[in-house]
């Protein structure tokens, strides 16, 4: 169990390097990549992509702390 643990959170930790790295600023993320919305929001992605970007980074950011706990009291 430990182990399949370990492999899922290097996984969830590589995804969530990733969506991070998608996020470069207020008006230089996917949105302002594509010339799309102008960083207005509630998490100030104008676009939908951007919107959905956030919520798949947050989701990805809880997996990661709850894996992360869950390892911990494993171990």
């Amino acid at each position: 169990m430990y182990t399949l643990l370990s492999i899922v959170q290097i996984f969830i930790a590589i995804v969530l390097v990733l969506l991070i790295l998608m996020h470069s600023g207020r008006d230089t993320g996917l949105s302002g990549a594509f010339g799309v919305g102008t960083g207005s929001g509630p998490f100030g992605g104008g676009s939908l992509v951007e919107r959905n970007l956030n919520r798949w980074t947050l989701g990805f950011a809880i997996a990661f702390g709850i894996n992360t706990i869950i390892l911990l009291k494993l171990g």
